[in-house]
């Protein structure tokens, strides 16, 4: 297709549409998006929901597409609403401008994470309708706020409230990652986040003095220890070419912080540790190694988790989760090589999942650069519109599980 025919594209424009509203954190507004949602759902003659799980400043907006069989476990379709800031002197194009330059690349803050999927769904639900498609189970758009920051005034109280599960959700779709090759990746887990603070207290008095016990020794021995444990794991990955990021325990020093004066050695230092730990790893082992390490370092030292998620069952991707077996099936009809994944960072997947059920995160983004979060993010008309008709497919097979 050629610039002047994806500017004409319906799904384009409704695309680019999404796109230039300005949902970014922080202090997000997102009275501009619920209406623009609320159109889609006309257009689409679907009854919308808006509800306030926590508060009025972060709606949810539900759309319902009822099955011929509403009594069964239903399905939802979710996407997040809000994006990251941006550094506007670091894009060649406006952030929200949705520009669109003659290769068919549409920059915009969201084009990936995860904007486009939020339209794909209402794309493929517009054309399977207009085949007169109705699926068996009744399909729910879920379009919720705040998943960038952590969730915790979206999809965290959503699911804890009677809305939710007067839906009887059997299974989930949510977001992945783009891929850089020509598979697609397909993620059924995610590790469990940690953010975790170390106060080290110790023996304070003048710096020219060798003391004993002092904060920074402690530190140091603790810090080493986490340090050789996050080299162990950059060894596993580098030694085995089956795993990557999803597999293995990050651990990253993230901030540090102490000190009253250059020559004052003081009584208090303070590190924070952001780890994501692998499914592969116990929770409770790995709490514990942390508290020895802190015992041999001297004591004194108060561990504080800022963040810490619960472990997750993995979604079942074996023959007992017809769900999975609808979803992969389609994947490989429709001949696309996919990659099945443990997702690297965190989404809201999680407080699905912890409700008990399955869910799987996938965007239709493959031969692209990975560039959430990043400057001069952007996605292909032509893969935007390949993966309106992966998403036909999708969604009409899980519905009529």
């Amino acid at each position: 297709m050629s610039k002047a025919e994806w500017e004409n594209n319906e799904e384009i424009k409704i695309f680019r549409e999404y796109l230039r509203i300005p949902t970014m954190h922080p202090n997000v507004d997102y009275t501009a998006c619920v209406e623009f949602l609320k159109r889609q759902a006309a257009s689409l003659a679907l009854p919308v929901d808006v509800l306030y799980p926590v508060n009025e400043s972060n709606p949810v907006v539900v759309m319902k597409w009822e099955g011929k069989q509403p009594e069964l476990p239903s399905i939802i379709l979710n996407s997040h609403t809000d994006v990251v800031p941006v550094f506007e002197d670091k894009w060649t194009h406006g952030p929200f401008s949705a520009d669109l330059d003659d290769e068919g690349r549409i920059y915009a803050r969201g084009s990936q994470d995860m904007k486009c999927v939020g339209t794909q769904y209402l794309a493929a639900v517009r054309a399977l309708k207009a085949n007169g498609f109705q699926p068996k189970r009744t399909v729910y758009l879920t379009f919720v706020p705040d998943e960038e920051v952590g969730g915790h005034l979206g999809m965290r109280e959503l699911v804890k409230g009677d809305y939710f599960k007067k839906l009887n959700v059997g299974f989930s779709f949510d977001e992945g990652i783009a891929s850089e090759d020509e598979t697609y990746s397909l993620f059924y887990a995610e590790r469990t986040l940690w953010h975790l603070k170390l106060k080290f207290g110790g023996t304070a008095g003048h710096g020219s003095l060798l003391l004993p016990n002092t904060a920074g020794e402690k530190l140091n021995y603790v810090v080493n220890k986490m340090m050789e444990f996050r080299a162990s794991q950059v060894k596993r990955l580098e030694e085995d070419p089956t795993i990557d990021i999803g597999d293995v325990t990050t651990v990253n020093l993230t901030q540090a912080g102490g000190g009253v004066q250059n020559n004052v050695v003081p009584p208090l230092l303070e590190v924070v540790f952001d780890i994501r730990v692998a499914i592969t790893l116990d929770l409770a082992e790995f709490e514990k190694q942390i508290r020895d390490w802190c015992d041999e370092a001297g004591g004194d030292i108060e561990l504080k988790f800022e963040m810490k998620n619960p472990y997750v069952e993995p979604t079942k991707i074996d023959a007992s989760n017809p769900y999975w077996l609808a979803f992969k099936q389609t994947l490989d009809e429709l001949g696309l090589k996919t990659r099945v994944r443990v997702f690297p960072g965190a989404t809201d997947s999680r407080y699905v999942r912890h409700a008990g059920i399955p869910a799987l995160g996938f965007s239709p983004i493959n031969n692209t650069t990975i560039l959430l979060h990043d400057h001069d993010e952007y996605l292909r008309a032509s893969t935007y519109l390949h993966g309106i008709e992966i998403y036909k497919k999708l969604i009409a097979a899980v519905s009529n599980v």
